[in-house]
């Protein structure tokens, strides 16, 4: 039974850690719809003032030759292929011809924006969409994991608690030991490492980055910040930071990255331990390093 909770709640941690990425990339997606949607506006006007511009010169040409309807053809939806035609600009001064191309170029801006930003947009509600699906999953996870520990009997399920507080206490009087024997020097990973370590106990929630709640991500986003590094929140995004090491050259402050596809990283302090924050139900720990955590393979370590 403590083995199946354990299970779930670790499921639910590689959920939310999926959506720590998928919260980034709307992020992202938000920041460059706000740009396209800006860039639009400033087009539009541009394309606002060309064209009044050539209707005063339609109105003036009509007025003074019977310029007629061919200022008309220019506003429709391909004044590119219009203004191709010889024999139009020919009917039109040399010193209008300059304006009747800045209008098909600036039309023609607007509407490689608009298809841009419509692409932009429909790539955000797919990223939306898949945010709430992995914390649906990850809320799922923890209430299956409630369910079991609620469906024992009132004696089993307060061994069990009492049983997991005993374990949890011993792996944070060892963590504060290992914690209290690092000195570490004064590089980046040096740097981390200790702040990481500082947060010993702290509890696990997801999406937290600090001062007293962490997720895994969030826990070594706030630890190389302090020495000067900026990295998203998110594992599966971090590893593509610094220089991959292989996990026979680790050094204390290499983050360390598991599962396929990637949902934990944590921190290796030297010595086979390492640093985490890992998953609901536990606190920010330090354990021994081993190519599998759990199910999560060991995939890659990087050096910042």
């Amino acid at each position: 039974m403590q083995r199946e909770i354990d299970r779930l709640r670790t499921l639910a941690a590689e959920k939310y850690e999926a959506a720590n990425e998928a919260t980034l990339k709307i992020k992202a997606l938000q920041k460059e719809t706000g740009v396209l949607q800006q860039r639009e506006e400033v087009i539009q006007k541009e394309l606002s003032v060309v064209s009044k511009v050539l209707a005063k010169i339609a109105i003036s040409k009509y007025q003074g030759s019977g310029f007629g309807n061919s200022f008309e053809l220019l506003f429709s939806s391909d004044p590119t292929k219009y203004l191709t035609d010889l024999s139009v600009l020919d009917s039109v001064s040399r010193g209008y011809s300059k304006q009747l191309r800045e209008y098909a170029a600036t039309k023609q801006r607007v509407q490689a924006t608009q298809l841009v930003l419509g692409d932009r947009t429909a790539l955000l509600l797919v990223e939306q969409k898949r945010l709430n699906q992995q914390v649906t999953q990850a809320k799922s996870a923890l209430a299956k994991a409630e369910k079991l520990l609620n469906s024992l009997a009132k004696a089993d399920r307060e061994r069990l608690l009492r049983e997991e507080t005993d374990r949890e206490n011993k792996i944070l009087i060892a963590s504060k030991g290992y914690a209290a024997s690092y000195k570490g020097d004064n590089t980046r990973g040096s740097i981390a490492l200790k702040f990481a370590l500082q947060q010993i106990g702290d509890v696990y929630v997801w999406a937290a980055a600090g001062p007293t709640r962490w997720d895994c991500s969030g826990l070594t986003m706030r630890a190389f910040q302090a020495a000067g590094v900026s990295l998203p929140h998110s594992s599966r995004i971090q590893i593509k930071y610094g220089k991959p090491i292989s996990y026979s050259s680790l050094k204390p402050g290499d983050l360390l990255f598991f599962g396929k596809p990637i949902s934990h990283v944590s921190i290796y302090m030297g010595g086979g331990k390492m640093v985490q924050a890992p998953r609901p139900g536990k606190k920010v720990e330090v354990v021994p390093l081993t190519k599998m955590f759990g199910r999560k393979p060991f995939v890659g370590a990087t050096r910042l």
